[in-house]
């Protein structure tokens, strides 16, 4: 029997759902087939994404294959984050202090509030008419 070389995360955020894939390797990251740099082109986005790899010095050491569906850039990179921290539970179980220390196995609840009826948007209010 092999040896497991694949470590499965899923992380969420807002309406974003990654599934992540940790294989050692060279430290490429890899977003719904595009590379990292492509898909998430924002510096900010780039540095919530990688950093638990950052954290426990596993970033030249992994590669990610990352699967993200939903919501938008910020939900996708904050949900890629929490599957990657997932993910490097699975691959080594003492990194768990540090990554709860940071946040990073905490799923982040806030989301979208529904659109109320009889006004615009959720807390928004047609203009007052006294007359």
């Amino acid at each position: 029997m092999a040896t497991i070389t694949e470590f499965l995360g899923t992380g969420r955020r807002k309406t974003a759902v990654a599934r992540v894939r940790l294989a050692t390797g060279s430290g490429k990251i890899t977003v719904n087939g595009r590379a990292f740099e492509v898909y998430f082109p924002l510096d900010t986005l780039r540095a919530t994404v990688s950093q638990p790899l950052t954290l426990t010095g596993n970033g030249d050491k992994l590669d990610v294959r990352v699967n993200v569906v939903g919501g938008g850039p910020a939900g996708q990179a904050g949900a890629t984050r929490h599957g990657i921290a997932r993910a490097l539970l699975k691959f080594d179980a003492t990194l768990r202090p540090a990554l709860k220390a940071e946040g990073f196995l905490t799923r982040d609840p806030r989301a979208r509030e529904r659109k109320k009826y009889g006004q615009p948007g959720a807390r928004k209010r047609f203009q007052f008419s006294k007359r």
